[in-house]
């Protein structure tokens, strides 16, 4: 009544034979010879020395089973195996861009003032001497701005890394140094306003210039002759590869710098609050000009002195407290501001000067605006 059972529900023999049909070689009983043993041994198993026999737990024939194995093999692998796409990185830093930007504002600016400066004969006093030496600073700061964006991208090596870090150093060094020159220079002129114009004032100035342009090249050098955190990168500041204790000694001058500064500011308000009082006792209406002038002199450095403040302090006080591990994000945040003081210098100091302007227009368009005055020059006119 009933079909006979086929497949795996048939009797023994059934599946016996329709195995054996199959796959022939289960069939056969096992040889007790010893494997491996010359070619009978390989004509029997169907296997070689060197090879490792395969185990068929398909059920189908052999050829099939090696004619699909490799791609069977790779698709499951593939299939199982998530593949994971890499991220694509930034090709260049979005921060580097913009300090490169600020490095050929500041280079482009200063270069002016320093042509002007060198072709002129006429801007040959002291303190057109420190303007040009603040806008040389300035000048060298830019380009070394400029040169560390190319070597980051293009030549990678640790001699460009410090021969980089070394200029910055220096050129930025040199422009804090330039404008403690300049207040010294302000102070000096106010205080000993009878004898500004003699000669010792002019020695006293390229004595001045001569230390703070020595002092800069020798902070500049101290990465390259060793002082670096290339081979220690626990000792890396946040500005690589300058060391913690470097960057906390530059940190530390420019406190210093900017207390004296301030100093000087305080005396300087005080030498001109003394001649406004002298001027009103003795009702003498013609030296208002003179006090105008120093007056002019005295609210650019406290437009200075702030600017100077507010573009430095910021990573001055970073650079204290922060090492390596911080955030990268947050010394580009820092250090941008400061790039900015070396853009404002010839804003307050060479293109707001007559003498300058006189200069600069006859330069352009090779004669002087009837709107600049002709009057001389005051030691106090910045």
């Amino acid at each position: 009544m009933y079909p006979r059972p086929v497949g795996p529900l048939a009797s023994p023999r059934v599946r016996r034979g329709a195995w054996a049909s199959v796959c022939p070689s289960v069939s056969t009983p096992p040889s007790r010879e010893p494997p491996f043993r010359g070619s009978a041994a390989t004509a029997r198993t169907g296997v070689k020395m060197n090879e490792d026999p395969k185990v068929n737990v398909s059920g189908l024939p052999l050829e099939f089973v090696d004619a699909g194995a490799s791609g069977n093999i790779s698709a499951e692998v593939s299939s199982q195996v998530p593949v994971l796409q890499p991220e694509p990185d930034l090709v260049v830093n979005p921060w580097d861009i913009v300090l490169c930007t600020s490095g050929t504002l500041i280079s482009c600016e200063n270069a002016i003032v320093v042509l002007i400066i060198f072709h002129n004969p006429s801007l040959r006093a002291p303190m057109f001497l420190l303007i040009g030496s603040l806008a040389l600073a300035d000048l060298l700061a830019g380009i070394g701005l400029i040169v560390n964006f190319v070597f980051a991208y293009l030549l990678q090596s640790e001699a460009t890394k410090l021969i980089t870090i070394g200029l910055i150093v220096a050129s930025f060094s040199a422009s804090v140094c330039s404008l403690l020159a300049i207040t010294v220079d302000r102070y000096l002129s106010l205080y000993y306003a009878l004898t500004y114009h003699s000669e010792r004032t002019v020695t006293f100035t390229y004595v001045m210039l001569f230390m703070l342009w020595g002092t800069s090249i020798c902070l500049g050098l101290l990465p390259v002759l060793g002082w670096n955190c290339l081979r220690d990168e626990s000792t890396c500041s946040v500005v690589r590869p300058l060391t913690k204790n470097n960057a906390a000694i530059l940190s530390v001058s420019f406190l210093f710098t900017f207390a004296l500064m301030l100093q000087l500011y305080i005396q300087i308000c005080k030498i001109v609050m003394r001649h406004a009082h002298q001027i009103a006792l003795q009702h003498h209406f013609l030296a208002t000009s003179h006090y105008v002038t120093t007056r002019k002199g005295v609210s650019t450095l406290a437009i200075i002195l702030g600017t100077f403040a507010a573009c430095w302090m910021p990573f001055t006080l970073y650079s204290l407290i922060a090492d390596y591990t911080y955030p990268s994000i947050y010394t580009y945040a820092t250090l941008l501001p400061a790039t900015y003081n070396s853009i404002i210098n010839p804003v307050i100091y060479a293109f707001r000067n007559q003498e300058i302007q006189k200069a600069l227009c006859l330069v352009c368009c090779g004669c002087v605006p009837p709107g600049l005055s002709q009057r001389a020059r005051s030691p106090s006119d910045v």
